[in-house]
């Protein structure tokens, strides 16, 4: 098989070539879009979910909807980290003056949107810890000095252009579990104003499972703000027809014992789809695909994920985080009880509840319910019992 072909792109949001079994949250979305041309305003969006089960794909898949259908649309990442806090905060106001340049030139407003261009580019968001450090300039005018305040000019005096055009202003942001709290409550309040008042301002966001309890946490009206969606992984036929779909537009084909073993050992799970999809076209000599390349392909798949996927998150953690991460896969469960775990290192609920937290701080954990503790990537407890233990 001619490797320039391969359809196959294993990595964090690129494009895969047949985005399957998202019907649901891109129906949902296009209504959100339709009716905020007949302004009709609803509610934005939350999509949270493990690792690999392209949250980030999908979020890009919706922006670029909403910009073919005449919306403005910014893009960020939050970082969990205090130096991606800082970058955060500034990429938002240069992020905000790109995409209104771009949206100007696009519909041919460049005079209309000049004043807002300006205002965005003088958006500045203090990057000193603490209120008394927050610094933020609208345009030539003294900003307040609150945060929520200053966001929510900036915001109303862009919803007054998008809501003359029948248009809407849409921020996408990615790991927003990540978002510094003041900035988080600081949109989180100007997206509640934005509905009261009916400005076309929609806040659409992706993350960890924990980003449900991360909003309401911040903002207790954040439960009804937003259509909640959780991205798992893609039932058996949609997992199957993100790998025969591409296959099939380069006219080479699998026989179905093939795509079970590859679906399978998959879990379902797209970004395994994308790695093991990528796979088989390597070692295949030609189609179509046999049970036997696809045993090949796994073996092929699952060494490039020991290689790259999983240990870009197990060399993140702390000797000790290790010890916990190790105690949490010896159970074999899915989520245990956070006392099992702490008993399995000898320790007690409290002796580990800091180790706990920094490993959920990190991403690497996260609590499904009360008491319980869980990994955010598939396929990781298996990892971790592979590595070998000093």
């Amino acid at each position: 098989m001619d490797p320039a072909l391969n359809p196959f792109k294993p990595g964090s949001g690129l494009r895969p070539p047949a985005l399957e079994g998202r019907d649901a949250e891109r129906r949902e979305f296009d209504l959100l879009v339709t009716r905020s041309k007949l302004r009709n305003y609803d509610r934005g969006m939350m999509l949270s979910g493990l690792r690999g089960v392209g949250k980030t794909t999908l979020l890009n898949n919706l922006a670029e909807h909403a910009e073919n259908r005449g919306w403005l649309t910014i893009g960020i990442e939050a970082r969990p980290n205090e130096a991606g806090v800082a970058a955060v905060r500034a990429k938002l106001g240069n992020e905000l003056a790109a995409g209104l340049r771009r949206f100007s030139r696009r519909h041919k407003l460049q005079k209309t949107l000049d004043g807002l261009v300006e205002l965005a580019r003088g958006f500045t968001l203090g990057v000193g810890v603490g209120p008394a450090k927050v610094e933020l300039t609208l345009g030539r005018q003294a900003a307040t000095g609150d945060l929520d305040l200053d966001l929510e000019e900036l915001v109303e005096a862009i919803s007054e252009v998008m809501k003359k055009r029948a248009s809407a202003f849409g921020l996408f942001i990615d790991e927003m579990q990540d978002l510094d709290a003041d900035l988080l409550g600081a949109l989180l309040a100007v997206q509640h104003r934005a509905s009261q008042r009916e400005w076309p301002f929609f806040v659409i966001g992706a993350g960890l499972p924990s980003l449900p309890a991360v909003l309401a946490g911040t903002r207790s009206y954040a439960e009804r703000q937003f259509a909640y969606s959780t991205v798992g992984p893609l039932s058996p036929t949609d997992a199957a027809d993100a790998l025969r779909i591409p296959v099939e537009r380069h006219g080479g084909e699998f026989t179905s014992g093939a795509l079970e073993i590859l679906v399978e050992a998959s879990g379902g799970y797209p970004y395994f789809l994308q790695e093991f999809g990528k796979a088989i076209w390597a070692v295949a000599p030609e189609t179509p695909f046999t049970g036997e390349d696809a045993l090949l392909a796994v073996e092929e798949g699952r060494r490039a994920l020991d290689d790259g996927f999983f240990p870009s998150r197990w060399n993140r953690a702390t000797e000790r985080e290790r010890r916990y991460l190790r105690a949490i896969a010896a159970t074999g469960e899915v989520a245990p009880r956070s006392g099992t775990v702490a008993a399995a290192m000898g320790l007690t609920t409290t002796a580990v509840s800091d180790v706990r937290d920094s490993a959920i701080k990190k991403g690497l954990v996260w609590s499904p319910e009360h008491g319980r503790i869980g990994f955010t990537v598939p396929g990781m407890d298996d990892f971790i019992r592979r590595q070998p233990t000093d």
